[in-house]
């Protein structure tokens, strides 16, 4: 048997990927966090399927589940929110299958910023703007950040950056990012987005924190702070260029 570690998507049921849907239809475990993953997602699983709801179960109570599947001779389909490679929490679940001898793969999923960009309609390179995204988050009840990635660090670069798990501390957020960007800085707020109930705020750096606050946005999303939000004059990319020569090699 093996682990199928699946991108969800950040919420929308179709925004997973095909493959993903393939392998969750075809697996008769399926673990997943409840308040996290939308239910319609199980929809998928195939008649009988074993479902477990992560929302409360630790480390080790999740490798027992999936080392009990693979003593079984079962596919499991772990759903992850978002994509797997950032902000999931898959590595230790990996190291653990390591040390039991239990196969795993990884599929790839809609990342939550990713489902943000296309609700603000944006896209987060622009050329002569910005072309550099820090994907990060701010320490507080979680891990410790390493050294030398806070946020007044960071900031101090001036690429847009995408914090994951900070609307509850925005106040904080905004205290550190104001001396690098200034007060007039496109920022923008997307909670739960692709959802029904998403809420997208847009504003500035001294003007977003009082959204989100008036909002009620604590969990369940990301914020945006950078010069390309707003970006309206920018030359147009080389890629479509008419001056491109699209005969050249590697052009």
């Amino acid at each position: 048997m093996t682990v199928y570690f699946i991108g969800a998507g950040p919420g929308a049921a179709d925004l997973i990927t095909v493959r993903g849907a393939r392998l969750l239809a075809a697996s008769p475990v399926c673990l997943y966090a409840g308040s996290l993953v939308p239910v319609e997602l199980l929809a998928e699983c195939p008649e009988g399927a074993r479902l477990v709801d992560t929302a409360n179960l630790d480390i080790d109570q999740i490798t027992e589940e999936l080392v009990r599947a693979h003593a079984d001779g079962h596919d499991v389909a772990r759903l992850h929110s978002g994509d797997p490679s950032v902000f999931s929490a898959v590595n230790e679940q990996m190291k653990r299958l390591d040390e039991a001898g239990v196969p795993y793969e990884v599929v790839p999923g809609v990342p939550a910023f990713a489902a943000a960009a296309a609700s603000l309609k944006r896209e987060l390179t622009v050329p002569t703007v910005g072309q550099t995204v820090i994907l990060t988050r701010i320490a507080q009840r979680a891990t410790a950040m390493p050294p030398g990635e806070d946020l007044a660090t960071l900031g101090r670069s001036g690429a847009l950056i995408v914090l994951h798990l900070a609307a509850r501390y925005v106040d904080r957020v905004v205290e550190e990012l104001l001396p690098h960007y200034g007060a007039d800085c496109p920022a923008a707020v997307v909670a739960m987005a692709s959802r029904p109930d998403e809420i997208v705020l847009r504003g500035t750096l001294d003007s977003i924190a009082e959204q989100v606050k008036a909002a009620g946005v604590i969990r369940t999303a990301v914020i945006m702070v950078g010069r390309t939000l707003g970006a309206e004059q920018f030359r147009d990319s080389h890629l479509y260029s008419p001056g491109r020569d699209r005969g050249a090699c590697g052009s």
